[in-house]
């Protein structure tokens, strides 16, 4: 039974996680990252997530605001300071709470009681086996594309990631109607866009005043 409960939560969490919001975290992550870093952080992340999973088995699912509160959490995730690791294992932990996969691993400790140990190994071989290839795919595309572009790519994916968030706790948990709700994901769209415009045009004022300064030592 351990086998059979090893084989299917493999199955099911590989088959789910393809083109999942996490995978293209990590695919993201990896045009920032070494490839062992990023997959180190998503294994940390993983284990410790699927294992809250598996412990809780199938009760959170009882209440119906509870992945509206997960999603809220996950839209609002902030970087941290303390290395690529420990970084992006935040951050996928988060973004994982109540994603598809960890709900499918609800359901499997659900569905296989007995067998904890076999769905935690299962489930996380399945993500690290998908996310592999997204990384993957990120580090083809560092060596492919510019990096300033990369780092558009980059950012444009995670505030994505912000944005689908945002939308799906105004309608899962506030019960917004659907034209509310995107009102408020434009809104928040058009804040980041003049903030990142902000951002930018400092950032070259900036670069100027060095090269001015480089000229003038030079």
């Amino acid at each position: 039974m351990t086998l059979l409960a090893f084989l299917v939560s493999f199955g099911a969490v590989t088959l789910a996680e393809m083109g999942d919001k996490t995978q293209l975290l990590a695919m993201a992550f990896a045009t920032r990252y070494r490839f062992l870093h990023v997959l180190s952080g998503v294994f940390v992340a993983t284990v410790a997530n699927h294992a809250l999973a598996v412990a809780a088995g199938n009760y959170l699912t009882r209440f119906q605001s509870a992945e509206g509160w997960i999603q809220g959490l996950a839209a609002f995730k902030k970087p941290t300071r303390y290395g690529p690791v420990i970084t992006v294992a935040i951050a996928f932990f988060i973004a994982e709470l109540g994603d598809k996969t960890q709900l499918a691993t609800f359901a499997l400790a659900a569905r296989f009681p007995a067998n904890p140990l076999g769905i935690l190994m299962g489930t996380t071989l399945g993500m690290l086996v998908a996310d592999a290839f997204g990384i993957g795919f990120g580090v083809l595309l560092c060596k492919r594309i510019p990096e300033e572009s990369i780092k558009v790519i980059s950012a444009i994916v995670f505030f994505l990631f912000g944005f689908y968030g945002v939308f799906q706790v105004s309608r899962e948990m506030f019960s917004l109607s659907m034209h509310l709700a995107v009102a408020i994901v434009i809104v928040l769209a058009v804040i980041t866009g003049v903030w990142v415009k902000i951002i930018r045009q400092a950032s070259k004022r900036e670069e100027r005043q060095i090269e001015c300064l480089l000229k003038d030592e030079g």
